[in-house]
C-alpha cells in the first residue's frame, strides 16, 4: 500500500502519513539477525544508539529518535557547552568508517526532572542538522503511552560504559559498543529491592537477580529495548542503580512511555515512530508484595441498585506472605 500527502485532505491526514512513514521506518536493524557481563555488539546491529561526547570525551549514550533529534538521561548534563553526538560509531577508539558526528543546537531537559529522586530523568537533544539514514544509522521505536512490559519481557541493553561499578574498569581498546540481555524486572519488585519508593510510575527495571548482567557508569542516557514483531522498541532509557551488576539490585530506567506527549508536545514535525508494546499474560508482578509496599490495586464489582448485599469481613492475615529485606548498600550509582 502507498500513500501520500497529496491523496489524502488537510493537515491531519498529512500528520498521519508522517507518524506512518515514522513507525514503518523506525526500530529496523538491517545488519542484526539475531556492559556489565555483555560482549560486543556486530556493527550496525544497534543503527539508533549515539555516544554524546563532551571536548572528545565519551560521556553519556543515546537513542536517535528521527533526524534531528536524540533522546538521553538529564542527568548526564552537568553543563549545557561543548557537546557533540557521534552516530553510527562502534569503537570509542580507532577507526570508526560508518561515524557521522554532529554538534547540538538545543539541550531540552524534562521540566519536572528530579536530581534526589532520579525521577523524569530523561532529556531530547535537537541536533544541529538532520542526518542521513545509513544501515548504521536509523532511528529506534518509542514505547507509546499505555505499552506493558510484564515481568520477564526479554529486553537488551547496548552501551560503552565501564565493566565494573566505580568507574575504573574502561572497555579495553578499541572499546567496542556492548549489549547484554536482561529481563525487565516489575516496579512492585523492583521497588522491594531497592528500597520501597525509590522505583516510581515513570521508571521501569531490568537485570538477574542473581546479577551478573547490567548497565554501568557510561552507559547512562542509552537505550533498552525489547523487539515486538519486526521492530525494535525503546522501553527504557539508562538511569541509576545501586552499583552495577550486584546480586537482587536490578538497575532502573526512565519508562519511555510516560513520556509520549512530552516528547510530542516538542517535536512539530518528522514524529518519532510510537509502538504500543503489548505483554501477554498476567503480570506476575501484579502480586507481588513486601513490608512498606501497598497492596496491589485491585477493582471492586458494581453491585446492581436493585440488589441489597451484605459482606461480612473478617480479617485474615496470611493472604500475602510478607517478607522482610534488609539493605545494605551504601551508595546509589548515577551511570555517567
Amino acid at each position: 500500500m502507498v500513500l501520500t500527502a497529496g491523496s489524502l485532505a488537510g493537515e491531519q491526514s498529512r500528520r498521519e502519513v508522517s507518524l506512518l512513514c515514522a513507525v514503518l521506518l523506525c526500530g529496523i536493524t538491517p545488519l542484526n539477525t539475531r556492559i556489565v557481563g555483555g560482549e560486543d555488539a556486530p556493527p550496525g546491529s544497534w543503527p539508533w544508539q549515539v555516544s554524546l561526547q563532551r571536548f572528545g570525551s565519551h560521556i553519556c549514550g543515546g537513542s536517535l529518535i528521527n533526524r534531528n533529534w536524540v533522546m538521553t538521561a538529564a542527568h548526564c548534563f552537568f553543563s549545557t557547552s561543548g557537546w557533540r553526538v557521534s552516530l553510527g560509531r562502534q569503537n570509542l577508539q580507532g577507526t570508526n568508517p560508518n561515524e557521522v558526528s554532529t554538534t547540538v543546537a538545543r539541550i531540552i531537559i524534562h521540566p519536572n526532572y528530579n536530581r534526589e529522586t532520579n525521577d523524569n530523568d530523561i532529556a531530547l537533544l535537537r541536533l544541529s542538522s538532520p542526518v542521513e539514514f545509513t544501515d548504521f544509522i536509523r532511528p529506534v521505536c518509542l514505547a507509546a503511552s499505555g505499552s506493558v512490559f510484564n515481568n520477564g519481557t526479554d529486553s537488551w541493553v547496548t552501551g560503552w560504559g565501564t565493566v565494573q561499578e566505580g568507574g575504573e574498569s574502561p572497555l579495553p581498546f578499541p572499546a567496542t559498543l556492548q549489549e547484554v540481555e536482561v529481563p525487565v524486572l516489575g516496579n512492585r519488585q523492583c521497588n522491594c529491592l531497592n528500597g520501597v519508593g525509590t522505583v516510581t510510575d515513570n521508571m521501569i527495571c531490568a537485570g538477574l537477580l542473581a546479577g551478573g548482567k547490567d548497565s554501568c557508569q557510561g552507559d547512562s542516557g542509552g537505550p533498552m529495548v525489547s523487539k515486538q514483531g519486526p521492530v525494535w522498541v525503546q522501553s527504557g532509557i539508562v538511569s541509576f542503580g545501586f552499583g552495577c551488576a550486584r546480586p537482587n539490585l536490578p538497575g532502573v530506567y526512565s519508562r519511555v512511555s510516560s513520556y509520549q506527549s512530552w516528547i510530542d508536545s516538542l517535536i512539530d514535525s518528522d514524529k518519532p515512530g510510537f509502538v504500543r508494546f503489548t505483554s501477554n499474560g498476567m503480570d506476575a508482578d501484579s502480586s507481588f508484595t513486601c513490608l512498606g509496599l501497598p497492596l496491589p490495586f485491585t477493582s471492586i464489582p458494581t453491585i446492581p441498585e436493585s440488589k441489597c448485599i451484605f459482606f461480612l469481613l473478617i480479617p485474615v492475615f496470611d493472604l500475602f506472605s510478607l517478607s522482610v529485606i534488609e539493605f545494605g548498600h551504601s551508595e546509589i550509582t548515577f551511570f555517567h
